[in-house]
């Protein structure tokens, strides 16, 4: 516990660092924030044609009203979350990558998600959208990060061997 704890801490720590950098801001993280708010525009816009982006900010032009996806709100910071816990964990390499991809997948799957349903709170109740941002989504991106990594876990295939070889514990009655 105490070696997966350690190695979580310095993963998040050299990474968020490493996000905070200017150039890694201007060639990775704004390039993926303006390509999260296109395919979140594509996406509104296969229902809705009220959407366009225009680099990080996803608007309605007929209203004016729109959000700007700012760092915490792309996703990276949640996936680096992930990132550090599978690295963490005593698991084979073929599975923390694999894991790595299913999880970004439902990382950011979920933050598109998100960013389209903040698009629309803000346009409805600009109350409302500050509490979903806020709190609610805050939590359930979180949330997210923990539920695909306990079912990662739980899907590791050393493990699932080592439960299989257990005696089962039975009580005399």
């Amino acid at each position: 516990m105490r070696r997966f704890l350690i190695i979580f801490l310095a993963v998040q720590v050299l990474l968020f660092s490493i996000d905070m950098l200017n150039p890694v801001q201007q060639y990775l993280v704004l390039p993926w924030t303006a390509a999260l708010a296109q395919i979140c525009m594509k996406l509104v816009t296969m229902f809705d044609v009220n959407a366009a982006a225009m680099g990080k900010v996803l608007w309605n032009p007929s209203t004016g009203v729109g959000v700007s996806i700012e760092t915490g709100c792309n996703g990276i910071e949640a996936y680096i979350t992930l990132l550090a816990a599978i690295v963490a964990f005593p698991a084979s390499w073929k599975h923390k990558l694999w894991g790595l991809g299913a999880g970004f997948i439902a990382v950011q799957g979920l933050n598109i998600v998100r960013v389209i349903s903040l698009f629309y709170l803000a346009q409805w109740d600009t109350n409302i959208f500050r509490i979903a941002h806020e709190y609610l989504w805050q939590a359930l991106i979180m949330l997210d990060v923990l539920v695909v990594w306990l079912i990662w876990v739980r899907m590791d295939p050393s493990h699932l061997v080592a439960r299989m070889d257990k005696k089962p514990e039975v009580a005399a009655a």
